[in-house]
């Protein structure tokens, strides 16, 4: 399906105007970031680099896209022209997926004629920013769970399809599964899920619903057991399944308390390795609290679909270099109070001390900065000459995420807020 329309109406009435102008050949350089990062955070995480080009590969106006744009008069006959022609032939670089990020990092940079990159600026920052936000949020999450599983359960408190972006967002960020079956045939995240209260009470008892589950699928399934009487569900539990249930789950209550009263109440029943999972709104916060309860896995839905208070980053796409009337390339840059840009081709690199610890990020203006033999450059080629060539597995995004989370400063932990923890400097003249 085409995503040539999930855009804005401005685009291509701009497009049309630089047409007209004689301008939307010229060479130009975008760039997407963000001024700051989200309430105080730390760190932000970039997410969504695979869909923004599958996206992109999509993003073709075909006969039903041109038709409606004819029958509402969004633009003229010879811009329709231009659009049936369009096909993205310029280069795009990125931090890859997985990445750390703060602000000022060119997250994206895209360098192709005026029109065929001004296109794109509403897909790009929608994919962008709503996976960002829900990789930040989930990275915060996954740190604070420590070796304590997560599972991502909010495909009902969001859109069916930002649901599905998310569960796959979370997974870069370190969550193990997804209670979402078409993130799970499309990107490949494992799905997990067993029972709702609606199981318990289409029952005629807690017991007969226990019996149902455990005989359909087996001792090591997962028995939700607040329905009722938290104490009672588990001890009927470990009676129909025996030592060997797998897990139960509590969604409701002082999850910190009942965790201990249920960890008591199974080791005594002989089911030690009975793990408990909750679940019930938890957010980074309520994860942190419960560090010293004995949890085994956290099931996270409306918080982490809506980014934990931060459903978006603040990411901008903005013109900072185009070619003049004598061909030679200028750097430009908007000026507007508090929306100031900063104007230039950029190139980024994470400035490491001795022991491999983030120091700086740091952003060359024109030209790449200088480096010593540890830091690291930070961005990739992904799009080159209009064909793709940064796709990676998701798998590759998860692991770089916890590697480039692991080089942060042990402050990038704190869930206190403050300024990102480390600095962003610019070198060299726009």
């Amino acid at each position: 399906m085409s995503t040539a329309l999930l855009t804005d109406h401005y685009e291509l009435t701009m497009l049309q105007a630089a047409l007209a102008s004689g301008n939307a050949h010229r060479r130009s350089v975008f760039e997407l970031f963000a001024r700051r990062l989200p309430g105080g955070r730390r760190y932000g995480v970039v997410a969504g680099t695979g869909r923004v080009l599958d996206a992109l590969e999509e993003f073709r106006f075909g006969a039903a896209e041109l038709e409606f744009l004819r029958s509402h008069q969004v633009v003229d006959e010879p811009t329709l022209e231009w659009l049936a022609d369009y096909r993205f032939s310029g280069d795009i670089w990125g931090y890859p997926e997985g990445e750390a990020y703060f602000p000022f990092s060119p997250v994206l940079i895209v360098e192709a004629s005026f029109g065929e990159a001004v296109l794109l600026e509403t897909l790009l920052l929608s994919v962008l920013n709503h996976d960002s936000a829900i990789a930040s949020a989930a990275s915060r999450m996954t740190w604070a769970a420590g070796d304590r599983p997560c599972i991502e359960m909010g495909s009902r408190r969001t859109s069916e399809w930002a649901a599905v972006a998310a569960a796959r967002a979370a997974y870069v960020a370190g969550f193990g599964t997804t209670s979402n079956l078409e993130a799970s045939r499309r990107y490949g995240v494992p799905s997990a899920g067993t029972s709702a209260h609606s199981f318990t009470l289409l029952h005629d008892s807690e017991e007969q619903a226990f019996r149902a589950q455990v005989s359909s699928l087996g001792k090591t399934t997962t028995l939700l057991v607040d329905t009722y009487d938290v104490a009672a569900a588990v001890r009927l539990g470990v009676e129909i399944a025996g030592p060997d249930l797998g897990a139960v789950r509590i969604d409701s209550g002082d999850l910190g308390v009942l965790a201990h009263e249920v960890r008591a109440e199974l080791d005594e029943l002989g089911a030690t390795g009975t793990r408990i999972v909750v679940t019930s709104d938890l957010d980074e916060y309520a994860i942190a609290g419960l560090a010293s309860a004995p949890v085994d896995g956290y099931g996270v839905g409306t918080q982490l679909v809506t980014g934990s208070g931060h459903p978006t980053c603040g990411f901008v796409y903005k013109l900072v270099a185009h070619e003049d009337a004598d061909g030679d390339m200028i750097s430009v840059a908007k000026k507007s109070k508090d929306k100031a840009s900063l104007g230039g081709r950029k190139y980024a690199l994470r400035r490491l001390d001795a022991h491999d610890v983030a120091e700086a990020e740091v952003i060359g203006v024109g030209e790449p900065p200088e480096g010593d033999s540890n830091d690291r450059p930070l961005l990739v080629q992904l799009v080159e000459d209009g064909e793709v060539v940064g796709r990676q597995p998701l798998d590759v995004a998860r692991l770089r995420h916890e590697r480039s989370r692991d080089e942060l400063p042990v402050l990038a932990r704190t869930l206190q807020k403050g300024d990102p923890v480390i600095p962003t400097l610019h070198v060299g003249a726009s």
